[in-house]
């Protein structure tokens, strides 16, 4: 099991005595210290004490006292590595028969504890660690909406993955749209060196991420797209009233001038990248326990793991992989966060192949491709149908599969 880089560890090992003789010595030969060998052992005592109350002190204060992050705001988080695990023990089907893999792909986690001015100290120069303020956590929303709203994140993206498993292997699945939540805001500007947004689209003045959209102008909603008639009807400038749900405190209302979308000067829009909220309908029901871990970017992973699992032969060739990265309806995967920690996790896990979403970018790919070194390859992909043939190159049997649900048909 990967361990946290970020927490420090006391090995204490044992001398054995020697094999040699023991030869008594006289009383007389031995003599006491000396008034100068007393002077010298004074100070030094001192320095040991000085160094152990320095080490305690520095467990017990906040690291946000000296830790920052990219913005310069105080950072009392750190994104920390945690697991590799495999998904195959928490999946569970029984309607069709099931190919258990000797080789299970893992899916992996990072933890965002809180730290100490020690853990800052230990972990400062290492890539794999990256520190957090408040807002970099949980945004506007308390830890528990936070919580919350990953669970639900979590739900979806099991529905996800198996629609996209079932339908690859052409099982008579559906899916269906479901509310409209906030995943983010738009970004207007950013700053160039470091990423950050410094600029948000006005609609970040009234709408949280994990809001849900219920009336638009007048109008009731209840999917995405019954949001483009409701905006064709204006231009960008317009204020419009929306009323919509948050977690916690329940329906809000407010008023949000529309702006053009950046891709696209032509279309108006709100200003907000919606949650994937639809719902899948499948041929039979598969359970997928997650406990309580949350987001989305095990979504690839649940995925690759179900068709391994609902296929004879080995999908990843014998490889010890881990996968990260979200799974969208049409099988593309998304970027997720903190690629560097989940990487340096893998390694520790003893992993080979790490497959990742290209939309992470360049920079993030070559930070995680160092953390890995010689011993892990990190191969980058943009969808399913990608992912499949990299491991198809290191031995899987992913291109010989077929539809083998495409005749299906459920006991009635």
């Amino acid at each position: 099991m990967a361990r946290a880089a970020i927490q420090a560890e006391v090995v204490v090992t044992s001398v054995s005595d020697t094999a040699e003789e023991m030869v008594s010595v006289p009383s007389s030969a031995v003599r006491a210290p000396s008034r100068r060998q007393l002077w010298w052992a004074v100070p030094l005592a001192a320095i040991g004490f000085v160094v152990i109350a320095a080490v305690l002190l520095g467990a017990l204060l906040p690291g946000s006292l000296r830790a920052e992050n990219t913005a310069d705001v105080e950072a009392p988080f750190a994104l920390v590595p945690s697991d590799a695990d495999p998904v195959a023990p928490r999946l569970g089907f029984d309607a069709v028969e099931r190919y258990p893999a000797d080789a299970q792909i893992r899916f992996v986690t990072v933890r965002l504890p809180s730290i100490s001015l020690l853990d800052w100290w230990v972990g400062r120069d290492q890539a794999e660690i990256g520190f957090y303020s408040y807002e970099d956590k949980y945004g506007s929303q308390t830890p528990s909406q936070q919580q919350e709203l990953n669970l639900q994140m979590m739900r979806t993206a099991k529905e996800t993955a198996e629609y996209v498993a079932l339908d690859y292997l052409g099982y008579p699945a559906e899916i269906v749209p479901g509310d409209v939540i906030i995943d983010s805001l738009v970004c207007l500007d950013a700053d160039e060196q470091t990423g950050e947004c410094t600029d948000y689209a006005p609609a970040d003045d009234v709408l949280d991420r994990g809001d849900k959209l219920l009336v638009v102008d007048g109008v009731e909603i209840g999917i995405v797209e019954e949001l483009r008639p409701i905006l064709d009807r204006h231009e960008p400038g317009d204020i419009i009233t929306v009323t919509y749900e948050r977690p916690g405190k329940g329906e809000q209302e407010g008023e949000i001038e529309l702006i053009a979308d950046p891709d696209d000067p032509e279309r108006t829009i709100i200003g907000f990248m919606p949650f994937d909220t639809a719902r899948a309908e499948l041929p039979f029901e598969i359970d997928l326990d997650t406990d309580s871990i949350g987001g989305p970017s095990a979504g690839l992973a649940f995925t690759l793991t179900l068709i391994d699992e609902l296929t004879p032969g080995e999908l990843t060739g014998g490889e010890k992989v881990a996968v990260t990265g979200t799974i969208r309806i049409d099988g593309s995967v998304g970027a997720i966060g903190g690629l560097v920690a989940k990487t340096s996790a893998v390694k520790q896990a003893g992993g080979t192949i790490f497959i990742v979403p290209t939309a992470q970018g360049e920079d993030d790919l070559a930070a995680a491709r160092a953390v890995a070194g010689d011993d892990l390859v990190v191969i980058d992909v943009e969808n399913l149908d990608e992912a499949i043939a990299a491991l198809a190159e290191y031995g899987g049997n992913g291109l010989e599969l077929g539809t083998p649900g495409a005749g299906y048909k459920p006991t009635v």
